[in-house]
């Protein structure tokens, strides 16, 4: 694990019922690596749900870090695609090749 991975889940930012990394992880990724790099984190983190990611979209003002980009989420259309979310003006109904490259941000279930 990185120490720019590790310092992404230091402090989480507590919101309803979910902790946030207080700050995306440190490049873009595929879905695949993305999902990998949430796990690696330890316990509980994951890749946010299409819910989730809405959910941090909707507070977005509150959780801070946020850049006006496109985030995985990790929920599947298929093998192949699985839908994104755009910071910039708030959409989720936007499917992605799992093989773009997005920005992540990891959250677990309030400890």
């Amino acid at each position: 694990m990185t120490q720019t991975t590790k310092m992404s889940t230091d402090h989480p930012i507590k919101i309803g019922k979910l902790e946030v990394a207080p700050f995306d992880l440190a490049k873009k990724m595929n879905w695949h690596d993305a999902i990998i790099a949430c796990t690696e984190l330890g316990k509980g983190w994951h890749l946010p749900t299409r819910e989730e990611l809405r959910f941090l979209y909707q507070n977005k003002e509150k959780i801070g870090g946020f850049t006006n980009s496109y985030y995985w989420s990790s929920t599947e259309t298929n093998d192949k695609n699985a839908w994104r979310h755009n910071f910039s003006f708030g959409m989720t109904g936007f499917i992605a090749d799992k093989g773009n490259e997005y920005l992540v941000r990891p959250v677990r279930a309030s400890q």
